[in-house]
């Protein structure tokens, strides 16, 4: 026989890795649908790939939280997912190879993601049954099944008698393999584990449905303390400035709940207790709808925004106030000689957030808020309930999706994001923002309308300068002020001259402290320094 006759022949030998990386693929499809399919019996957030994206996210170095966070902003969360599907594919695919040649082994690996899914589901802090770690388990199970099947598929098959060569494949019957049971096992692999992974998903959609049914239901009383109408002048109309009210689509999400919490209003609890306490409170929901409601402008900030970054929004919230239902509840502020110095709150999905006790209760308008710009607050941002602290960063005030609140002390506990490296404390740092002209922006020469937002919550701003490249600084036009909660839009009218230019802003707060500028990242307690853009004017 020539070269020329045996090249066709060898050139179809390497189809079986192909399709034993194939196997490992379904495999691995077979096992997350599953398990999706069993999250819908257990809970959305006991599937492996929200879970180990969980443990991931707890297990993260704070910097590095903060650097996804910085590029990817709210996509981080699918980014994460997206990564974590990524890997999963790679090492299905390999073991699909390996199981060629070690059956067992193969499935065993399967097997061994499985128990890292289950491992993860079950240590989550939401994690109350060991039924959580059912949807990996299961998954795992039915994927090793399958890769178990189709790699025996693809096993040559025993030779019976002498090999004679086989003109259509290049091999003897001892090195064929099923290929008529392959294609048959594999289809119905696709098949059926497409089928339960749209049935999973379909599942795990209807389960919210109590709580958005009564989360539509929620009727929101008119507050006994309305909040002001917002003063003429406080919205500059200029084009480019940020909105003086963030809309509810609009405004920030920073959280670690890679599945967004539905909770059903009509069976949502809060527990009060802990030190100091000498009446514990559990209240529902409709307890809280009945009592005396406040209604505020309140801006909030995150602590990963990077100077001059997009994570502040200003909204009208609706609530309780927290100090009022800790005075019930016998707790006293430690400048008084209560026993507690700071507030823990736990949501459903296992966020601990630490406030101090004195900040809450030293008269600024603390809420547990039902409401967002006037409507029920979406799950996004914490329906039912959540906290909202003017003057301190959310990490330390703005937990959502509350359930429970214990007083406590700082030295005998540290909650989720304290333990990973950030400051106890913190307060919103005094800081401003250029929001037109845009970075890298062209303006023609003559007059331009420099304009942005300065926030310093609960201490108020009193001055916003501009700085054009080196030269002095120039007091910019404040809008009018709502309340020292809320942040301030300005203006400056720059004429501008052809060239490059540096614009920067600083800001001044009430207390007189000036905007430093020195540049600090926003680990331990907030990012500072001074925001600037650097423009080309034609």
């Amino acid at each position: 026989m020539t070269e020329n006759e045996k090249a066709p022949r060898n050139s179809r030998r390497p189809t079986r890795p192909v399709l034993g990386a194939l196997s490992g693929a379904l495999a691995g499809f077979a096992a997350l649908a599953v398990a999706e399919l069993v999250s819908a019996w257990v809970r959305p957030q006991a599937g492996p790939v929200v879970a180990v994206g969980g443990a991931a996210i707890d297990r993260t170095p704070a910097g590095v939280k903060d650097w996804a966070i910085r590029n990817f902003g709210t996509d981080d969360k699918l980014v994460l997912q997206l990564g974590i599907l990524a890997v999963l594919a790679l090492f299905a695919l390999a073991l699909g190879i390996l199981a060629l040649r070690h059956r067992r082994t193969g499935a065993a690996g399967v097997l061994l993601f499985g128990v890292v899914g289950a491992v993860a589901a079950t240590g989550r802090p939401d994690s109350t049954r060991p039924a959580d770690a059912l949807p990996s388990v299961v998954g795992a199970v039915v994927g090793a099944v399958v890769l178990f099947v189709l790699a025996g598929r693809l096993v040559p098959c025993a030779p019976a008698s002498a090999p004679t060569a086989d003109e259509e494949t290049g091999m003897s019957p001892g090195q064929g393999w099923d290929r008529r049971g392959f294609v048959i096992a594999a289809t119905a692999a696709a098949a059926g584990s497409a089928a339960a992974g749209a049935l999973g998903r379909v599942l795990n959609g209807s389960r919210g449905q109590d709580a958005i049914a009564s989360r539509e239901d929620v009727v929101l009383p008119a507050p006994a303390s309305a909040a002001p109408a917002v003063p003429r002048g406080a919205g500059l109309r200029i084009p480019g400035i940020s909105a003086f009210t963030t809309s509810n689509e609009d405004f920030y999400r920073v959280d670690t709940a890679l599945v967004v919490p539905r909770v059903d209003a009509t069976t949502w609890r809060l527990r009060i207790h802990g030190r100091g306490v000498t009446r514990a409170l559990t209240l529902s929901f409709d307890d809280l709808l009945r009592r005396e409601l406040v209604e505020r402008d309140i801006t909030l900030t995150c602590v990963s925004n990077e100077v001059g970054g997009p994570y502040i929004g200003n909204a009208r919230w609706i609530g309780v106030r927290l100090a009022d239902l800790l005075a019930e509840c016998g707790v006293e502020a430690p400048s008084r000689g209560g026993a507690a110095d700071q507030l823990v709150a736990r949501s459903v999905d296992g966020m601990t957030i630490g406030s101090p006790v004195e900040d809450v209760m030293d008269g600024r308008d603390a809420l547990l808020a039902l409401g967002m710009n006037g409507e029920p607050l979406p799950f996004e941002h914490g329906f039912p309930v959540r906290m909202v602290v003017p003057g301190l960063y959310g990490y330390v005030s703005a937990c959502k999706w509350i359930k429970d609140i214990e007083l406590t002390t700082f030295d005998a506990y540290d909650p989720y994001w304290v333990r990973r490296g950030w400051s106890r404390r913190a307060p919103v740092k005094t800081q401003s923002r250029i929001d037109t002209p845009k970075p890298f922006a062209r303006p023609k020469a003559g007059t331009v309308m420099v304009g942005g937002v300065a926030w310093a919550q609960h201490r108020g701003i009193d001055k916003v300068e501009v700085r054009i490249d080196d030269g002095p600084w120039q007091e910019a036009r404040l809008a009018a002020e709502d309340s020292r909660d809320t942040w301030r839009q300005w203006s400056f009218a720059w004429q501008a001259t052809k060239g490059g230019h540096i614009l920067t802003v600083r800001a001044t707060d009430r207390t007189g402290a000036v905007q430093t500028e020195k540049r600090t990242r926003t680990l331990p307690d907030g990012a500072s320094g001074r925001h600037s853009v650097v423009v080309t004017v034609d």
